[in-house]
């Protein structure tokens, strides 16, 4: 079996050397400026014809974007005196307005939780813009693509989806000790931090419940960028 680059799979892992060498070399003249001695016509052939080999299971439609109306169409289907519903409301909204990948807000697992890695509500902090108007910050210890941390932040936002107040909501009703999972919620005689999968399951329920096909978790980040370029 190859993948999309026609690399066996036998060389995937251990990769040789020579291999990251000219995955490497074609990252230096796109960095410098130096231009290939092959024909672009041939490249283009090469990439067509890798993409129609790509097998289907490889392939996925196009992520439905969420959208503010979404969100409030969600929100009207949830209860947010309950403490799962505050959780799940609270993460949606600020993963949305925060442009997040979801997962790095949340745990995988009931009992992966880690706070040297996952986000805490002592990670939140208020500073300011240029303009002077308060940002709430989140800094995420570790992320996919900044193992050293990385900062996210929103703004207060108009209207019922506001991020604010339903992160309030959230500490109101669940009240999370400092050093749990940020969305932890109360459940029976103790905290639960709030799983990827319980997450979007309470979100297909609540889309079910309002007559909407249910999305994916890859549409909030999407949705979010659409509304801040829109």
């Amino acid at each position: 079996m190859h993948g999309l680059k026609n690399v066996p799979e036998n060389q995937h892992t251990p990769t040789e050397p020579s291999l990251i060498s000219a995955f490497l070399s074609t990252a230096w003249h796109i960095i410098h400026s130096v231009g290939w001695s092959l024909v672009d016509n041939g490249i283009n052939a090469l990439l067509k014809a890798t993409t129609s080999l790509a097998p289907p299971t490889s392939k996925r439609p196009p992520w439905e974007p969420f959208t503010i109306h979404t969100i409030l169409l969600i929100c009207n289907q949830l209860d947010l005196s309950l403490p799962l519903h505050a959780a799940v409301f609270a993460c949606l909204t600020t993963t949305f307005y925060a442009t997040v990948r979801v997962g790095e807000f949340m745990v995988p697992t009931l009992h992966s939780f880690n706070p040297t890695i996952h986000i805490k509500h002592t990670n939140i902090s208020v500073q300011h813009n240029r303009q002077d108007l308060k940002v709430y910050n989140f800094h995420l210890p570790c992320t996919k693509s900044a193992p050293l941390g990385e900062d996210m932040s929103w703004a207060k936002q108009n209207g019922p989806s506001d991020p604010l107040s339903a992160l309030r909501n959230h500490l109101a009703v669940n009240d999370p000790p400092p050093n749990t999972a940020l969305f932890a919620y109360w459940h029976n005689n103790g905290y639960r931090p709030l799983t990827r999968k319980k997450f979007l399951l309470a979100l297909a329920n609540a889309a079910t419940q309002a007559g909407m096909k249910p999305l994916q978790g890859h549409g909030i980040r999407i949705g979010s960028t659409l509304e801040y370029l829109l």
